[in-house]
């Protein structure tokens, strides 16, 4: 379960520093992008209607927060990072919470493939 979150905040914190940069988000975005990646980069993972509408109200939340936590630290990433990092962790374990046992098991090995990547320069 640690895994998980430390994965999930990962790729978040990369994706925040990557929107500050200017660049796009991997893997995230608007909560609209965020449940399009969850419905489409990972197989099998079928959400229901119910699902679809706690994700969407999980992620955003998550990204208010987040942006105002982006707009009052501006350009101090490592106190950005450190702010976020709570805020990231009970998103993941919210999503965690949503989705069904073998859900999560094929979300805990595409995050894990997307960490993997990540270390080898995102290619």
């Amino acid at each position: 379960m640690k895994k998980i979150l430390l994965v999930c905040l990962f790729l978040i914190g990369i994706s925040a520093v990557s929107f500050a940069q200017g660049g796009q988000r991997r893997g995230g975005g608007t909560p609209e992008q965020r449940l399009r990646t969850l419905k489409t980069a990972i197989t099998p993972l079928t959400l229901t209607d119910d699902q679809i509408a706690k994700l969407t109200v999980v992620y955003t939340a998550s990204s208010k927060s987040i942006d105002s936590l982006r707009t009052a630290t501006g350009d101090d990433r490592s106190v950005l990072r450190e702010k976020m990092m709570p805020v990231m962790t009970a998103t993941n374990t919210k999503v965690n919470a949503i989705l069904t046992p073998e859900q999560a098991a094929a979300y805990k090995k595409y995050t894990d493939e997307m960490r993997a990547k990540m270390q080898q320069g995102g290619n």
